[in-house]
């Protein structure tokens, strides 16, 4: 019995029919069921029998059977980029912990349900959970991204771990600019786990990755049923759950889009509810440099002005205000240091929605005064990031952090529910 047979598992009173798949350990088998779920059994209670041996490659040495990932001229090619993460990830059942371990080939092969999509490309830029997740890797990842779509791809899909996704997706919309689709997916619950969500969110980013839209996007469950997948601006995403499957969310608006996982008809798989990029619109063009010294900061309460002393010297800061952007008073004349020795200051508001406004209150106009920059209703996350990509690659800062590069800065704040 070897990974890619076909099996079924008999184990109390219960039976599993799938491919068999590589296990971390020799104590366990793990099966992939026909509705895309893993399982892991104890090979000392199970009893095992081969259906049908080789009908799917693991190795990438079978001899008998047909490849489930097979070249048709008739399909678009999808360049499958890896960094780690859950959705690249397997349990280890002798600790049950999980670890990143899968490259990009392995998560292909975990997923039999792409198989007939598209042509696909595999290629691995990092092998980490997302935690340890840095802004040279975000450079390498937009490197790897512009090379593939150079080479051809008709759009690229990238697996990566939760946590960190809206800082990487932010990254790439400032650093590229792309004529098609490039899309960030993940999963909360790894591929061993019987609810994981790993199957439905490839397939969808995938189909996200053939539509017209060329921005880079995030593609998650929209609902914690198996229904239907949302698609959002990825300088516009935040992860707001810790767990849940819909654990992403498009703040200030409604998601660019949702791909139906149950719809049959190719033709209608995607579906955009907002204006968005097209396909073929613009040039590839890349700008990858970043200022590595620039932090974000959450104002709280009771903060000691002194500490902002960890940040001097540094090339920028980001504050997270409160309500329109405001810090106690005593923070203000620290602030203003900053700013004179050098250090660019931007003002974002820790509110989920609604926009930084300094002119209303004393303490706001005390900040415009120091130096502070508005960013407006951008995401503290991605204003970070952008700030990063201004200091190296904009001619005026305080301009380019006031101006929508990427869909980050709203027109206007409205309720959304």
């Amino acid at each position: 019995m070897q990974p890619g047979d076909r099996v079924r598992v008999d184990r109390d009173d219960r039976t599993f029919e799938g491919v068999l798949l590589p296990s971390s350990t020799d104590d366990h088998l793990v099966v992939k069921l026909e509705g895309g779920y893993n399982v892991g059994v104890d090979r000392d209670a199970a009893a095992a029998t081969v259906l049908e041996e080789d009908v799917y490659e693991i190795d990438g040495e079978s001899d008998g059977g047909d490849s489930a990932i097979e070249f048709d001229e008739e399909l678009p090619t999808i360049s499958l980029i890896s960094t780690g993460g859950t959705i690249a990830s397997t349990v280890d059942y002798r600790t049950g912990a999980v670890t990143a371990q899968f490259d990009a080939e392995d998560v292909l092969r975990a997923v039999p349900d792409l198989a007939g999509r598209a042509n696909y490309r595999g290629r691995v830029v990092a092998n980490i959970l997302s935690e340890n997740m840095e802004p040279p890797i975000w450079q390498e990842l937009a490197e790897a991204v512009h090379e593939e779509i150079e080479a051809g791809a008709d759009g690229v899909v990238v697996m990566h771990g939760t946590d960190t996704m809206q800082y990487s997706a932010s990254a790439l919309a400032f650093m590229l600019e792309t004529p098609v689709p490039i899309v960030f997916t993940g999963s909360q619950r790894s591929a061993d786990r019987p609810s994981s969500d790993n199957v439905m969110n490839a397939v969808c980013a995938v189909e996200a990755a053939k539509s017209d839209c060329a921005e880079v996007l995030v593609c998650m469950h929209a609902s914690e049923s198996d229904d239907r997948c949302a698609l959002h601006r990825g300088t516009r995403v935040r992860k707001n759950h810790t767990s849940r499957r819909d654990a992403f969310d498009t703040v200030g608006a409604e998601p660019l889009g949702e791909v139906d996982y149950e719809d049959e008809d190719e033709d209608e798989h995607v579906e955009f509810h907002r204006e968005y990029e097209k396909r073929d619109e613009q040039d590839l063009t890349l700008a990858d440099d970043l200022a590595a010294d620039v932090e974000l900061c959450k104002f709280t309460p009771g903060m000691d002005p002194a500490f902002l002393d960890v940040v001097e010297g540094a090339d920028g800061l980001v504050i997270e205000g409160t309500g329109l952007g405001h810090v106690h008073t005593d923070l203000v004349p620290r602030i203003e240091d900053l700013v004179d020795d050098g250090t660019t200051v931007v003002m974002t508001s820790q509110c989920l929605e609604g926009r930084v406004c300094d002119r209303v209150y004393d303490t706001g106009r005390d900040l415009l005064e120091a130096g502070v920059i508005e960013a407006g209703d951008t995401l503290p996350g991605t204003a970070k990031v952008k700030l990063m990509w201004a200091l190296e690659n904009a001619d005026d800062v305080e301009e380019t952090m006031r101006t929508s590069l990427a869909g980050e800065l709203q027109e206007r704040s409205v309720p959304w529910e």
